[in-house]
């Protein structure tokens, strides 16, 4: 009898310890289900290293739109970066709401006080991370589960377009249940491992998660039961589980999810490339955004696009007035007038005559043959009657630009394919044919494309269509940088957007710690001379009437060598010792350098080395002319630890055939038949000696005309500091003609003959040179002729 009591008290004992161990772990897990909404209500002294976020810090974020609330869960050590760049890119559109999940000893950043957070008792930042998960959407549903339709469970490394995601989610009942994701069941190496069944999956928890509130009430109040029945550690997993368990329905299996909600495999360097692929375009979600400059990049592009879709809307109001004005019979310069009689803001229609035209290829007539645009033909090379170099390969920026006009072409062709039945892909671009004119760029392309019908009968086809698009140009704009402030005061001013964005740093004087302001800061010209003496002259008076007479802050460093084909040294120094007495304001050294062979990159390091670390230095030719305007760019465009300038130079076209010997012209005149932009030329530059000396100088073993230029402007790609390049219409290369002297190494004398002929005049007037003298046509030929025969 005593056995058998023993052995029936033993088990009763284990019955009962059973039963009330249970009761405790139910009711420990409870109130750390429900303690994160009691502590809103209690007002409650909390430990200094506690900090929860009440209901009214995440109400700052509070829309007038209940759509959506968006839990983000993140880390303590992700709250200054992720968490933030989140908050203030994505998080400011939320259709809704958004508040960041972190552990329960979390604290707000400095650097963002005002970010949504909530801190989850009894949580840390472990991983996998289910319990932060759970009872994150436990939160979400006791606090707001009546006032928004959806809930979105994302990570701090997802980027949202929040206006394509409340496009989608009016688009759907949410009344409903939904479990909305890109599905997953596993990698390759996990396929059978995860307890899943062959029809079950779930949502990648990447990419963001979409609940309906229906979906979200069926799930909260089991949440401690799945949490105490996890067969992995993958928290996306199980919570796709306890969806399908109590709330009946899978992960959207739609093969559409996978663009929609992208994820990049590329892991750290996911975005960080080019972002104009069709993959960015078409998601409403792209992950992972590793980086805060990555997501604030990401945003920025964002927001250039809805720019885009906001100019094609005011670009198509423009055409409905304009259009509309034709109905009633009223010219536009009536409806303006009607408008300023009803005091109407007549300010949008001001270039109503040039935004209004209808969209198509005959939108410009010309009026004669001058003003007729040829077409360019593209294929693998571009072919252009308006280039120098008729065949060349076709340009990153058109390229660019044909890559744009087909994603969105393929895209309007497959707006409502999904209702079709059918997607239409984008194989190859056979042919093309571009121009641009003063309305816009036109386009015409032979797309070869590839059929799929996958509804119904499926069919596979290819397809060629022709394609033909036009491009309206939009309004000017201009955007003013304001005026010269001292470097340090727009630092330091609150409201200052480009000084942030810049990141100027401060200038100094060099005799003096005190601040020096952009306008005031000093230029030194370094300029390398042999010969050339009446051209110097002409330097000399543009130097004087620009920065001498002006009082421009400059210094003129002038390198002199002798030259040999004639004694003009001595008149040299004679004229600038006769400036300097004439213009006692002005500061001109001159350095003479005895030895006979004229280098350029030791002239240009000569000069450099007579100069402070912190000094403005412009390396500048004897041929340029410029205007003062071009100061200012030099002050503003060179940016010492930072940015070097590089201008691009207009240079000009042999006056004899371009003026046909009219002396009297303008130097300033700009256009295609006067002269073309120096891209490939490198000699114009400014740049701080401190960063000269960093990117490593002038090669001096360089010697003679030529090179020494595009060996430096290569180091300074390959450095640390940027390399900023802009057209000048105020810095001019005046025609003269080049000697190209016989001892130059080979690659030098072959540029130097290439400029020289380049110089001397456009593809249209060398081309009517030969139509009006049909002798030079027969003479080329006769000669081609000979040496064929000689066998030349």
């Amino acid at each position: 009898m005593r056995r058998r009591r023993g052995f029936g008290s033993a088990i009763l004992g284990l019955t009962i310890g059973f039963l009330i161990g249970t009761i405790i772990i139910n009711y420990r897990l409870n109130k750390s289900i429900n303690y994160s909404t009691n502590i809103l209500t209690k007002n409650k002294q909390l430990p200094q290293k506690k900090t929860i976020s009440m209901i009214n810090n995440i109400d700052i974020n509070k829309t007038n739109s209940n759509l959506v609330f968006v839990g983000v869960m993140t880390a303590e050590k992700y709250l200054s970066t992720r968490a933030k760049a989140v908050f203030e890119t994505w998080g400011k559109t939320v259709p809704g709401n958004i508040a960041f999940f972190s552990s329960e000893y979390s604290l707000l950043p400095d650097n963002c006080p005002s970010l949504p957070l909530v801190t989850l008792p009894t949580v840390d930042d472990g991983y996998p991370p289910q319990k932060k998960s759970f009872l994150m959407l436990q939160y979400m549903w006791n606090n707001f589960g009546d006032k928004y339709e959806w809930f979105i469970r994302a990570d701090d490394d997802v980027y949202i377009r929040t206006d394509r995601l409340e496009k989608l989610l009016k688009s759907i009942d949410s009344k409903k249940a939904w479990y909305i994701g890109q599905a997953g069941r596993g990698n390759s190496e996990e396929f059978g491992l995860l307890s899943l069944e062959y029809d079950e999956n779930f949502c990648m928890g990447g990419p963001g998660v979409i609940f309906s509130r229906e979906t979200l009430r069926r799930i909260v109040e089991h949440t401690k039961d799945c949490l105490k029945n996890l067969y992995t550690t993958h928290e996306d997993v199980e919570l796709g589980r306890c969806v399908k368990k109590y709330a009946g329905i899978p992960c959207t299996w739609s093969y559409e999810m996978q663009s929609i909600l992208y994820h990049n495999s590329s892991g750290e360097q996911a975005f960080s490339g080019n972002l104009k692929r069709k993959e960015v375009h078409r998601a409403i979600t792209l992950h992972p955004v590793k980086s805060p400059q990555k997501m604030y990049r990401l945003h920025n592009y964002m927001k250039g696009l809805k720019i885009q879709d906001y100019k094609q809307e005011i670009l198509n109001l423009h055409r409905d007035i304009y259009t509309m004005a034709q109905q009633l019979g009223m010219s536009v310069k009536d409806l303006k007038n009607e408008l300023l009689e009803n005091k109407t803001e007549i300010d949008p229609l001001r270039n109503i005559e040039l935004l209004g035209v209808p969209a198509g290829l005959m939108s410009f007539k010309p009026t004669s043959e001058e003003e007729v645009v040829p077409w360019d033909f593209l294929a693998r090379s571009e072919y252009s009657l308006t280039d120098s170099n008729p065949r060349r390969r076709i340009h990153s920026d058109v390229k660019e630009g044909l890559e744009d006009i087909t994603r969105q072409v393929m895209d309007s062709i497959n707006a409502c394919s999904r209702q079709r039945g059918r997607i239409v892909e984008e194989r190859s671009a056979l042919y093309g044919y571009r121009r641009v004119d003063a309305y816009g760029a036109d386009t015409i392309l032979d797309l070869l494309l590839v059929y799929r019908k996958y509804r119904g009968r499926k069919v596979t086809l290819p397809v060629r269509r022709h394609v033909y698009v036009h491009q309206h140009f939009t309004e000017f704009e201009t955007r003013e940088i304001g005026n010269y402030q001292d470097i340090d005061e727009q630092k330091n001013s609150p409201n200052n957007f480009y000084s942030g964005l810049l990141g100027y740093p401060s200038l100094s004087s060099s005799s003096s710690n005190k601040p020096v302001s952009i306008k005031d800061k000093l230029i030194k010209f370094i300029l390398p001379l042999s010969g050339r003496h009446n051209i110097f002259k002409r330097f000399l008076n543009n130097y004087k009437d620009v920065c001498v007479i002006t009082g421009e802050k400059t210094e003129l460093i002038v390198i002199l060598y002798p030259y040999k084909a004639d004694d003009s040294m001595k008149k040299t120094i004679e004229l600038i010792k006769n400036f300097k007495l004439n213009y006692k304001n002005s500061i001109i050294n001159i350095i003479i350098n005895d030895n006979n062979n004229f280098s350029r990159a030791n002239a240009l390091n000569t000069g450099v080395s007579l100069s402070n670390d912190d000094d403005l230095l412009f390396f500048i030719d004897v041929d340029i002319v410029f205007k003062a305007e071009s100061l200012v760019k030099i002050r503003y465009n060179t940016i010492i630890d930072k940015q070097i300038y590089f201008p691009i130079v207009f240079s000009q076209f042999n006056p004899k055939i371009v003026h046909r010997n009219n002396s009297y012209y303008d130097h300033f005149t700009i256009n295609e038949d006067t002269g073309y932009w120096r891209q490939f030329g490198f000699g114009i530059v400014s740049i701080y000696k401190r960063d000269y000396l960093k990117i490593g100088g002038f090669n001096t073993s360089i010697t003679g005309w030529g090179q020494e230029d595009v060996d430096f402007f290569e180091k300074s790609i390959k450095s640390n500091v940027k390399v900023f390049r802009s057209p000048d219409v105020h810095l001019i290369h005046v025609y003269h003609d080049a000697e190209c002297d016989s001892n130059l190494s080979n690659s030098q004398l072959s540029m130097c003959k290439g400029t020289r002929e380049e110089n001397l005049g456009s593809t249209q007037a060398l081309a009517k040179i030969i139509y009006n003298n049909p002798n030079y046509l027969k003479y080329a030929s006769d000669k081609r002729i000979k040496l064929i025969a000689s066998g030349g």
